[in-house]
Formats: C-alpha cells, sequence, structure tokens
C-alpha cells in the first residue's frame, strides 16, 4: 500500500535513509526518539518535503513529484488548522472543495462525515465555539469526507487531556476498520501506539530500525535503542 525503496533525504548535515513498506488496512505507529526521522518520514509521503534518490508508491503508483494535495491521502496534525471564520461545516467542506463550490450530494457527504465523529450537531457553529476536542473531530471530519484510502496522522492529540485522547484514537480505530483505511501515526506515547496500532515501526538516526506487530512492543528488545525506548516509556508510567 504504502513502499519506500532506496529513499533518500539530506537535511543539513543529517541523513535520512528509508526502504520499508507497510500493508493496505494497517495501523502503523512511528515511534522513536525526538530528531531520529519521524517527521521526516511523514513529510515525505505528505510531499512537503522530496527525497533526493529513490521511490515512494501509495497503491502501487509512484507520487514523487507530486504535491501534497495531488497525493491520495489525508492528513491530520496537532493543530487542527482549522479557519476561524468559517463554520464547521465550512471547515470540513474543504476537503471536498477549496473554493467550497459543494453539489448537494457533496453537502450531504460533508453531513455524514460529521455525524460520523460526532459533530453533526455543530455544523453552524464557528471553531472558537469549540472544546479542544470537538475542533479535532471537525478536523478528523474533514480527513473523512476526502475518501482516501491513507491517513497521516503528527501527534493530532497529543494536546488533548488522556480521556479525550483515548476517545479520539478508539475513534480513529473504528473509523479506519470500518472504511479500510491505511493509517500512518507518529506518536511518543508508547500507550498510544498500543491502544490504536496493529503493527510499529521504530525510527533511530535517520532509518526504520525495528518494525513488526504491535505486541513485540510488550517484550524486551535486541535492538538498544528501542529497547531502552520501550523501558523508559513504561517506566514513566509508574
Amino acid at each position: 500500500m504504502l513502499k519506500f525503496s532506496d529513499v533518500r533525504y539530506h537535511y543539513q548535515t543529517t541523513s535520512f535513509h528509508f526502504d520499508w513498506e507497510m500493508k493496505a488496512g494497517n495501523i502503523v505507529a512511528i515511534l522513536g526518539p525526538s530528531g531520529a526521522g519521524k517527521s521526516t518520514l511523514l513529510n515525505l509521503v505528505a510531499g512537503f518535503i522530496q527525497p533526493v534518490s529513490g521511490d515512494i508508491e501509495i497503491e502501487g503508483k509512484p507520487v514523487i513529484g507530486l504535491e501534497p494535495h495531488q497525493r491520495p491521502l489525508a492528513m491530520l496534525f496537532q493543530e487542527h488548522n482549522l479557519f476561524a471564520h468559517l463554520t464547521v461545516a465550512q471547515n470540513i467542506g474543504l476537503g471536498i472543495h477549496p473554493g467550497l463550490k459543494l453539489t448537494p450530494q457533496q453537502h450531504q457527504q460533508v453531513k455524514d462525515a460529521a455525524k460520523k465523529v460526532g459533530v453533526d450537531e455543530f455544523l453552524d457553529r464557528l471553531p472558537e465555539q469549540l472544546s479542544g476536542g470537538q475542533k479535532q473531530r471537525v478536523a478528523l471530519a474533514r480527513c473523512f469526507v476526502q475518501q482516501r484510502s491513507l491517513w497521516l496522522l503528527d501527534e493530532p492529540f497529543s494536546a488533548l487531556d488522556p480521556i479525550l485522547r483515548e476517545e479520539m484514537l478508539a475513534l480513529v480505530k473504528q473509523l479506519a476498520q470500518q472504511h479500510g483505511i491505511t493509517v500512518l501515526m507518529v506518536t511518543h506515547n508508547i500507550v498510544d501506539a498500543k491502544s490504536i496500532a496493529s503493527h510499529y515501526a521504530f525510527v533511530d538516526n535517520g532509518m526504520i530500525a525495528s518494525h513488526g506487530d504491535i505486541a513485540l512492543l510488550n517484550q524486551r528488545h535486541e535492538h538498544a535503542e528501542l529497547d531502552r525506548f520501550i523501558v523508559a516509556a513504561n517506566s514513566a508510567l509508574l
């Protein structure tokens, strides 16, 4: 579904090399220490940066050279990126048409997406009238209405309190499973990873050093940096 083939990228004195693939329908948590390359990996997929060599394929089609809006994916950031002067319905509708020129059928898609994430009662409200969790639900609805098979999540719920974060992760997992959406999520939180992901990929020194089933994070690892990461994350929970 998503494939990195000998992808290389350089930023100042740091080099990144990704050669990895994930299957359709998987929910993969991207873990690793700060500065390891997690966001770089996500930005390469999204098209915000371009590699110096190698190929990236989504659903078997190369995406190198395509602008972000041309790639078959939707992205959810830590900041909800809602437009303050637009209503909830309009913010969701931007996922369909940037000029908000929607057909009656597309207006119905907006309503359906809002209902899926639980904000259908707030369609006429402005973002300032919503809570933090409700704003992220609107942003999630905007992802959903795009009807993309790949979602990129860049720590989208880290600013929410633990209960809200758990609710949002459960909602993403439910939507992904119901609609066959593949999810790639950057997170620093191993609890979040275990609650939503089917698989993990651990980034270290600019490359994916370990990957596999999420259940493997319940045990010690031969890879020293991953083992330290797991021990530190578990210790922080005590």
